[in-house]
């Protein structure tokens, strides 16, 4: 049997992407609402929705590394019937490559809101300010996004994505221990579950923010490419992406609780209220020093840097799944959905657009979706092709209680959503 430099082990892989792609502005504001109006109460709900993601994403894993192929391709072979088929089919396209589009404009929004206060007293930056009304961090990061995804080579695009994640990691955990969170009460919101008053619809946001449908098409593509069928063998491959798994996906879970605790060190039982994160990292500083506020900042960037190459590569993955084209970084469908995407992050980042009516859209559409494919996801790990590789009882009983979950989400969102009208 053959082997690669993709089958050498390494501390993070695939799982990475997942990281990555969760951590991301929404990721920042959510928990630091949380953090600012809670405290540590609502931690416990980060780690369920770990355990939840770490539960969906290897048997997505699992799902690539058996067959070769995405989960968008698994799909079309699952549903057969095309009154089935056609409409997850569509809603797939709807919910996360429409979807990704206005989300991407809140990535690049959320790492030029990072750059703004790292860089904001350049002379180089008030000098383009005063000519234009366009954010030059949106052109250039968009610019990043895209070479990276230009490039077309999994790997490079891997370690691009596990470099952002290991800065997260640095920026936003050494933002946590400069503020000096109590360690007690942090202990207690992970493993003593409450719900104070008011805070349902942030513990539904806090999971709903790391358990997403795009993550699963993304990392069952990725991990077809990383440990191909033909080169190492499926027990091999599983075991590699288990351990993956078990280090990729925590720390970003970890990266959320540090969030929470830094807003909650900041703001919680003080006057003030929190309203954004610029205002956050405004803070950090008269409370903790300037290198808090450069820690939050750095992270802020990495996090909707990460997230903006992460969104597109998703999308792209899901289209040419759904469209049964090949999974190839350089193909001409998959190219064409990314690129499409950037522009359209850059477009509404830099021109300050509000795309109200399109997040709306992806809102509706992202809380059919979930649901649904956890649901198909589940179906299709118990199908004969997988072999001994199908899901076990206890595995069926740990992907139906993410089910029901979902189906919370789902809800959630869809009642925001219809809020908006």
């Amino acid at each position: 049997m053959q082997t690669s430099d993709n089958n050498k082990k390494s501390l993070f892989g695939p799982a990475t992407l997942v990281t990555a792609a969760f951590i991301g502005p929404g990721t920042v504001v959510t928990a630091s609402l949380a953090g600012a109006n809670f405290g540590y109460a609502l931690i416990w709900a980060l780690v369920f929705s770990v355990a939840a993601t770490m539960i969906l994403q290897e048997m997505a894993a699992r799902l690539g590394i058996v067959t070769g192929r995405g989960l968008g391709e698994n799909l079309r072979q699952l549903v057969q019937n095309p009154l089935l088929r056609w409409p997850l089919l569509l809603l797939v396209v709807a919910a996360i490559v429409i979807g990704n589009s206005a989300y991407q404009g809140g990535n690049i929004s959320g790492a030029a809101l990072g750059a703004d206060a790292l860089f904001a007293d350049s002379a180089a930056v008030m000098q383009w300010k005063n000519y234009t009304s366009v954010n030059p961090w949106a052109l250039l990061l968009g610019l990043v996004a895209a070479v990276v995804l230009w490039f077309g080579q999994y790997k490079l695009i891997e370690r691009c994505l596990i470099a952002l994640v290991i800065l997260m990691s640095l920026a936003f955990i050494g933002t946590m221990l400069l503020t000096r969170p109590d360690l007690a009460a942090l202990l207690k919101g992970a493993f003593w579950p409450v719900i104070p008053t008011g805070a349902v619809l942030s513990v539904v946001a806090l999971i709903g923010t790391t358990v997403v449908p795009y993550s699963l098409f993304l990392h069952a593509a990725a991990a077809a490419q990383k440990w191909p069928h033909n080169n190492v063998a499926p027990q091999v491959a599983i075991r590699a992406a288990r351990q993956d798994i078990a280090v990729a996906i925590p720390l970003g879970g970890l990266i959320s609780i540090a969030i929470v605790s830094t807003a909650a060190t900041a703001f919680f039982g003080r006057e003030q209220q929190l309203d954004n994160v610029a205002q956050l990292a405004q803070a950090l500083t008269p409370l903790f020093g300037s290198a808090a506020t450069w820690c939050l900042a750095l992270g802020l960037v990495a996090a909707g840097l990460s997230s903006a190459i992460t969104a597109p590569l998703a999308a792209a993955y899901a289209l040419a799944g759904v469209l049964n084209k090949p999974l190839d970084l350089k193909q001409p469908v998959f190219r064409a959905t990314w690129i499409f995407i950037v522009l359209c992050g850059v477009v509404l980042s830099s021109l300050g657009i509000r795309p109200v009516n399109v997040i709306w859209f992806a809102q509706v559409a992202n809380g059919i979706l979930l649901p649904v494919i956890c649901l198909c996801l589940l179906l299709a790990m118990n199908h004969s092709v997988l072999g001994q590789y199908r899901n076990s009882r206890w595995q069926n009983g740990l992907g139906l209680v993410v089910l029901l979950v979902s189906l919370l989400l789902s809800g959630r969102s869809l009642a925001l959503a219809f809020a908006l009208l």
